[in-house]
Protein backbone atom coordinates (compact mmCIF):
# COMPACT_ATOMS: atom_id res chain seq x y z
CA UNK A 1 0.00 0.00 0.00
CA UNK A 2 1.40 3.34 -0.74
CA UNK A 3 0.96 6.02 2.19
CA UNK A 4 2.59 8.48 0.21
CA UNK A 5 -0.76 9.32 -1.32
CA UNK A 6 -2.70 8.83 2.18
CA UNK A 7 -4.72 11.86 2.63
CA UNK A 8 -5.55 11.96 6.51
CA UNK A 9 -8.11 14.79 6.40
CA UNK A 10 -9.69 12.91 3.59
CA UNK A 11 -9.90 10.17 5.67
CA UNK A 12 -11.23 11.90 8.83
CA UNK A 13 -13.95 13.76 6.75
CA UNK A 14 -14.93 10.38 5.32
CA UNK A 15 -15.25 9.01 9.04
CA UNK A 16 -16.83 11.96 10.38
CA UNK A 17 -19.48 11.29 7.53
CA UNK A 18 -19.85 7.88 8.33
CA UNK A 19 -20.00 8.51 12.08
CA UNK A 20 -22.79 10.77 10.92
CA UNK A 21 -24.85 8.51 8.44
CA UNK A 22 -24.72 5.92 11.95
CA UNK A 23 -26.05 8.71 14.13
CA UNK A 24 -29.04 9.08 11.68
CA UNK A 25 -29.43 5.36 11.24
CA UNK A 26 -29.78 5.29 15.06
CA UNK A 27 -32.51 7.95 15.13
CA UNK A 28 -34.64 6.26 12.64
CA UNK A 29 -34.54 3.20 14.22
CA UNK A 30 -36.00 4.48 17.26
CA UNK A 31 -38.96 5.44 15.08
CA UNK A 32 -39.08 1.98 13.26
CA UNK A 33 -41.48 -0.69 14.81
CA UNK A 34 -41.95 -3.95 14.03
CA UNK A 35 -44.79 -6.00 15.12
CA UNK A 36 -44.71 -9.95 15.66
CA UNK A 37 -47.78 -12.45 15.88
CA UNK A 38 -47.66 -15.99 18.02
CA UNK A 39 -50.40 -18.13 18.19
CA UNK A 40 -51.49 -17.62 14.66
CA UNK A 41 -51.96 -13.77 15.89
CA UNK A 42 -54.06 -14.29 18.95
CA UNK A 43 -50.99 -12.35 20.39
CA UNK A 44 -49.32 -9.49 18.33
CA UNK A 45 -45.94 -7.82 20.43
CA UNK A 46 -44.77 -4.19 19.10
CA UNK A 47 -40.96 -2.98 19.40
CA UNK A 48 -38.82 -0.51 18.18
CA UNK A 49 -35.78 -0.05 17.04
CA UNK A 50 -34.10 0.60 20.21
CA UNK A 51 -35.59 -3.11 21.20
CA UNK A 52 -38.42 -1.85 23.47
CA UNK A 53 -41.22 -3.39 23.29
CA UNK A 54 -43.97 -0.72 22.92
CA UNK A 55 -47.22 -2.37 22.81
CA UNK A 56 -48.79 -5.76 23.66
CA UNK A 57 -52.27 -6.87 21.97
CA UNK A 58 -54.23 -10.36 23.52
CA UNK A 59 -57.25 -11.55 21.53
CA UNK A 60 -59.90 -12.17 24.22
CA UNK A 61 -60.28 -15.96 22.53
CA UNK A 62 -56.88 -16.92 24.41
CA UNK A 63 -57.63 -15.40 27.94
CA UNK A 64 -58.35 -18.78 29.49
CA UNK A 65 -57.96 -18.29 33.23
CA UNK A 66 -57.46 -22.33 33.71
CA UNK A 67 -54.80 -22.34 31.07
CA UNK A 68 -52.37 -19.39 32.07
CA UNK A 69 -49.08 -20.90 31.03
CA UNK A 70 -50.34 -20.74 27.03
CA UNK A 71 -50.53 -16.97 27.51
CA UNK A 72 -47.57 -16.75 28.75
CA UNK A 73 -46.07 -18.91 26.28
CA UNK A 74 -47.64 -16.88 23.77
CA UNK A 75 -46.30 -13.97 25.09
CA UNK A 76 -42.81 -15.02 25.25
CA UNK A 77 -42.88 -16.27 21.86
CA UNK A 78 -44.25 -13.04 20.70
CA UNK A 79 -41.71 -10.66 22.72
CA UNK A 80 -38.90 -13.08 21.31
CA UNK A 81 -40.09 -12.63 17.54
CA UNK A 82 -40.85 -9.28 17.80
CA UNK A 83 -37.26 -8.97 19.36
CA UNK A 84 -35.24 -11.09 16.94
CA UNK A 85 -37.09 -9.27 13.62
CA UNK A 86 -36.24 -5.58 15.10
CA UNK A 87 -32.74 -7.34 15.63
CA UNK A 88 -32.49 -8.23 12.30
CA UNK A 89 -33.52 -4.57 10.87
CA UNK A 90 -31.06 -2.64 13.17
CA UNK A 91 -28.04 -4.41 11.58
CA UNK A 92 -29.11 -3.83 8.29
CA UNK A 93 -29.54 -0.12 8.91
CA UNK A 94 -26.31 -0.12 10.53
CA UNK A 95 -24.59 -1.89 7.95
CA UNK A 96 -26.47 0.49 5.00
CA UNK A 97 -25.03 3.55 7.23
CA UNK A 98 -21.49 2.09 7.20
CA UNK A 99 -21.72 1.40 3.62
CA UNK A 100 -21.81 -2.51 3.86
CA UNK A 101 -24.02 -4.40 2.15
CA UNK A 102 -27.06 -5.38 4.00
CA UNK A 103 -27.27 -9.05 5.21
CA UNK A 104 -23.77 -9.39 5.57
CA UNK A 105 -23.55 -11.84 8.54
CA UNK A 106 -20.71 -9.90 10.74
CA UNK A 107 -21.05 -12.84 13.14
CA UNK A 108 -18.65 -15.06 11.66
CA UNK A 109 -15.61 -12.48 11.46
CA UNK A 110 -13.04 -12.62 14.33
CA UNK A 111 -13.27 -8.52 14.83
CA UNK A 112 -11.36 -9.91 18.25
CA UNK A 113 -7.82 -8.97 17.06
CA UNK A 114 -9.82 -5.11 16.37
CA UNK A 115 -11.06 -4.29 19.86
CA UNK A 116 -14.72 -5.14 18.71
Amino acid sequence: MDFNNLNMADMFGKMADMQQKMKEAQENLEKQTTTAEAGGGMVKVTVNGKMQVTSVKIEKEVVDPADVELLEDLIVAGVNKALTDASERAKDAMQQAAGLPTGLDLNNLDLGKFGF
